[in-house]
């Protein structure tokens, strides 16, 4: 009964508590998702159209650079292909211009930011205004709904525990959150024996329908459990992977040995969510939210393209024509776009004094710092570990190592450099965070 008057009641009066729209633009996604691709497809010329012709009025540089290429955005709603005429927006370009990709109708006070993660190069500011805040929140609600998780159903995420104390404001906000949204934390750092003890039983006790999480957290969890010959069949029903690239190995020991069915999901900090594994699909495809995102491909040597994406839903900073970096197969069939072979981000183990931890944990509490905008970890057998940190201001470099240092003391070496100061391997700067020692 608590969960459905968590979901009934808690959620709609935290909703309205917080000045949040998130349930009606849900049911906005789902109506228009519900239309068949045929439908939705016919409507995209015009919207793109709207958005072109509003960021040409209000955004610095779009104005700027429809100016110069005397692209009118009017042509795009009668022939889409006209929309190809723009170059590409990269990250590059997005650090290099600011503010002026903010739309000039939104106070930036008033301006949400997120930071991406840096996989595909340098980390990189993006501004939400609240309304798409609440879009990218909808479409995580959609999503969920296609792993089959209802309202009152529970959920558990696996979170990093950090090494101090939030304040009680945020662990208040955090509190209601999870009510409303019948989810848990269960808190992970180091991946030892003993840690993975403790999330085992932590999850047992939430007995949730679905964890989300980083796959290679759960992929440990599972292989201590079966060397531990413990049965873990029917501690959950969904484990939703996200944060990294979940590969097959990861995937059938997940759900060999929890007996459950793993859904795959890609989003990133410039969209939010945006395509999942639906459940009934068979072929691991991820359906895109054509209606968040319009989707190109770029011939990459690799064979599987980069995949390019127009925001639909944030007006106040447009991305258009955004390469992301990420390399996926976009397929369309009549039911919609799905992605194939996405290739993400790669985490590793690293040993920091006598414990073992996932980068993804080492790169939460960096951003836990903040103002780090790049880190990169060099493993040496027999010394403490170097972290080689990229930060926004120079003035900040002690006040961060100090702060590293409380954390893990002499286990680790901080050292700065600047972005040509990382050793970068792969496509674009898409590189594994631990690279081996460099020569003398």
């Amino acid at each position: 009964m608590l969960r459905y008057l968590n979901a009934w009641l808690v959620y709609p009066l935290a909703e309205r508590w917080l000045g949040r729209q998130i349930r009606p633009k849900a049911a906005q996604l789902r109506a228009e998702m519900g239309l068949s691709f045929e439908q939705r497809s016919a409507r995209r010329p015009r919207q793109l159209s709207a958005l072109l012709a509003t960021a040409a009025r209000d955004v610095p540089y779009y104005r700027d650079l429809f100016r110069a290429l005397r692209f009118n955005p009017l042509r795009v709603a009668d022939d889409l292909r006209y929309l190809e005429e723009l170059p590409y927006l990269t990250k590059e370009i997005v650090r290099e211009q600011g503010k002026r990709l903010l739309s000039e109708r939104f106070p930036q006070p008033e301006l949400h930011v997120r930071r991406t993660g840096g996989s595909t190069g340098p980390s990189t500011l993006i501004y939400y205004s609240s309304e798409a805040l609440d879009w990218t929140a909808a479409a995580n609600l959609v999503a969920l709904e296609w792993a089959g998780k209802r309202p009152h159903s529970t959920e558990l995420h696996l979170a990093s525990r950090f090494p101090e104390r939030f304040p009680w404001r945020d662990r208040l906000k955090e509190r209601i959150k999870c009510l409303a949204l019948n989810r848990c934390n269960a808190f992970t750092d180091d991946l030892e024996p003993a840690s993975l003890d403790r999330l085992w039983r932590a999850l047992r006790r939430a007995r949730p329908y679905l964890v989300q999480g980083h796959p290679s957290t759960l992929y440990a969890l599972a292989v201590h459990l079966r060397a531990a010959r413990r049965e873990a069949h029917g501690a959950f029903r969904i484990f939703e992977s996200t944060g990294e690239a979940l590969d097959e190995k990861k995937r059938d020991t997940i759900e060999t040995v929890f007996g459950c069915r793993v859904l795959n999901r890609f989003g990133n900090a410039e969209f939010g969510v945006v395509a999942y594994e639906p459940l009934g699909e068979q072929d691991q495809r991820l359906r895109l939210f054509d209606s968040v995102v319009w989707p190109e491909q770029v011939p990459h040597e690799s064979g599987t393209p980069e995949l390019v994406l127009t925001g639909l839903l944030n007006e106040a900073m447009p991305l258009l024509r955004y390469r992301t970096g990420d390399l996926a197969r976009l397929n369309t069939d009549e039911n919609g776009c799905f992605l194939q072979q996405v290739v993400g981000r790669v985490h590793d183990l690293v040993t920091i004094g006598d414990r073992h931890y996932p980068t993804h944990y080492i790169q939460d509490v960096l951003d836990r710092i903040g103002g780090i905008d790049e880190f990169q970890v060099e493993s040496r057998p027999g010394q403490p570990l170097l972290l080689r940190l990229v930060v926004d201001d120079a003035t900040r470099r002690k006040a961060v190592a100090d702060r590293i240092h409380q954390w893990w003391g002499a286990a680790v070496v901080v050292e700065f450099a600047d972005f040509n100061g990382l050793t970068r391997t792969g496509w674009r700067g898409k590189f594994r965070y631990v690279v081996e020692r460099r020569a003398a």
